[in-house]
């Protein structure tokens, strides 16, 4: 098990075994000493993402809570988001403009992104090595490294 800071509130964030998905009651929890009122939506949102090593967009958190005949809000599923990463309990990983996806792996890591199916793989941070790091603006200091590979499918010797 793993502790951090979050970003929220300085409180330790738990990174827990990815064997045992955390209980909606430790999710609760989770929120509640973020300061955050364990809503049963925001439970939800956080439970759905938490139960398993993923990566979702919000539509995807919002058509899995409606599939299961729960009522929900597009705003409040994106505003429970934010939060959740703001508080560092899921991380927000921007892969264009237009489009976020959750990951509720939070130790570091990196990704590939499968350009034609959207998906993100997970790279293990000891499978890249830096051989350079550039100078940081003055009296900057680096928060985090974070690499995604953007992949598609070789194009074939013979076609033009």
């Amino acid at each position: 098990m793993l502790t951090r800071d979050c970003s929220c509130h300085g409180c330790a964030v738990i990174s827990e075994n990815l064997q045992s998905p955390p209980t909606r009651d430790r999710i609760a929890q989770q929120l509640h000493l973020h300061g955050l009122k364990p809503t049963h939506q925001r439970v939800r949102v956080a439970e759905i993402l938490m139960s398993a090593p993923t990566h979702m967009t919000a539509e995807q958190i919002l058509a899995a809570i409606r599939k299961g005949g729960e009522r929900v809000s597009k705003a409040t599923v994106y505003n429970t988001l934010k939060v959740l990463a703001q508080c560092g309990l899921v991380r927000q990983i921007h892969l264009d403009p237009e489009r976020s996806v959750y990951d509720s792996t939070t130790v570091p890591h990196h990704h590939f992104h499968d350009l034609e199916t959207g998906e993100l793989h997970d790279i293990n941070p000891a499978d890249i090595a830096f051989s350079r790091f550039p100078t940081l603006p003055e009296g900057m200091e680096a928060e985090a490294i974070e690499v995604v590979i953007r992949l598609r499918k070789k194009r074939s010797a013979t076609s033009g």
